[in-house]
């Protein structure tokens, strides 16, 4: 009997310190659980979001789509072209029409062909099954303030760039301040128009993914 009291006491004690032991423990990986659960969840997003983007290098082009672009001018003096110029881009290939002086207003959508030239009427062909126009409002791609009306963009009128989408390039007109291009495209694909300064640049995305 005196042994089984004195073992009491000491089982007692043990008991009651084993439960604080686990109800310590027990707060501890709650505690723990959530701060790793937050720390999963903070750092795991940012790394899918890195992942995707730069595993595929893809511009998504958000905003781009088919509808009619149309800024009216705002300049003042005439917008002069001075290059042209189309290249490739992960997601895009890029169309630049860069000026002199001034930034024109434009108009860039999709038309039916044939195409025809501005003042003349004349029928322009242009390759690809879709043909995109831009046309840039009080611009033009030469100087009509000099006796001589200098050409101030020398470049080709017509050519084909290196580009999976866009198939080709011409100029349809430069008549009473209004200058038009065409792009042939090979599918009906969406666009996004954007201005960049010094110098005066039109910058025309189409997709090609």
């Amino acid at each position: 009997m005196t042994a089984g009291r004195l073992r009491l006491p000491y089982l007692l004690g043990f008991v009651v310190l084993t439960g604080a032991v686990v109800a310590t423990t027990g707060c501890g990986g709650s505690n723990a659980g959530s701060g790793a659960s937050l720390s999963t969840g903070t750092s795991t997003t940012p790394t899918t979001r890195s992942l995707t983007t730069g595993s595929t290098g893809i511009d998504p082009m958000p905003g781009a789509g088919t509808a009619p672009i149309v800024v009216h001018a705002t300049n003042k003096r005439t917008a002069l072209l001075t290059a042209v110029r189309a290249a490739r881009h992960e997601g895009f290939d890029r169309v630049v029409f860069e000026f002199r002086d001034a930034l024109p207003g434009y108009d860039v959508r999709y038309v039916p062909k044939p195409l025809r030239q501005d003042g003349s009427g004349r029928i322009v062909p242009v390759s690809g099954a879709y043909v995109a126009r831009i046309r840039m409002e009080n611009a033009l791609d030469a100087d009509l303030t000099k006796s001589t009306a200098p050409l101030t963009y020398r470049g080709r009128r017509r050519f084909s760039p290196p580009t999976p989408e866009l198939v080709e390039l011409v100029t349809t007109g430069g008549f009473e301040g209004i200058l038009t291009w065409a792009a042939g495209l090979h599918d009906h694909v969406d666009f996004r128009v954007s201005t960049l300064r010094a110098p005066p640049r039109l910058v025309i995305d189409f997709r090609n993914h």
